[in-house]
């Protein structure tokens, strides 16, 4: 996967997912930490941010393994497979780190600190899905568009060759 900054790619694929997961769990036990050395959630926002940047990552990665682009389908049919099976487990760890959060920050700065904490990480989804994810989505059509155009051109080509070598 081409990624064009952080945590912006092109298309989702077991090494990205890995590397996703990995953002995510660094940010994870930063942000334990701070807490635990008594920071306030405020100073974390950071480290939070980058872990629900790297989640939304995942997310999306799951969004994209349940539906292929068709390029994908027909070029790389195991690789697809082992896509779901990452974004799948990802998606596992971020639940058991989410569910670990929570409960931490419930009992630390009480249950309003989850829910601002939760309205933070939707903002954070909805700008990603309009910026980047838009643009990807935009992009792999683009892509399929011209393979079509160009296979459609080959086919043409070629029918157009047999016609004519049939017609001498």
């Amino acid at each position: 996967m081409q990624t064009t900054g952080r945590g912006q790619a092109d298309t989702m694929d077991p090494i990205t997912i890995g590397a996703a997961i990995s953002g995510a769990t660094a940010a994870f036990n930063t942000i334990k930490q701070m807490c635990a050395a008594g920071r306030d959630l405020e100073s974390c926002i950071n480290d939070v941010s980058r872990w629900m940047k790297c989640a939304s990552d995942i997310d999306q990665a799951v969004k994209q393994s349940q539906n292929p682009p068709l390029f994908k389908k027909i070029m790389s049919g195991d690789s697809i497979e082992a896509t779901a099976l990452n974004a799948f487990a990802a998606k596992k760890r971020l639940e058991a780190q989410r569910q670990e959060l929570k409960t931490f920050l419930n009992m630390t700065y009480g249950p309003q600190a989850w829910a601002d904490l939760i309205q933070l990480e939707g903002r954070i989804r909805r700008e990603r899905q309009e910026m980047i994810y838009k643009q990807q989505e935009m992009r792999q059509k683009l892509i399929e568009i011209i393979w079509a155009v160009v296979l459609g051109t080959a086919t043409a080509a070629a029918l157009l060759a047999i016609l004519w070598m049939a017609t001498r």
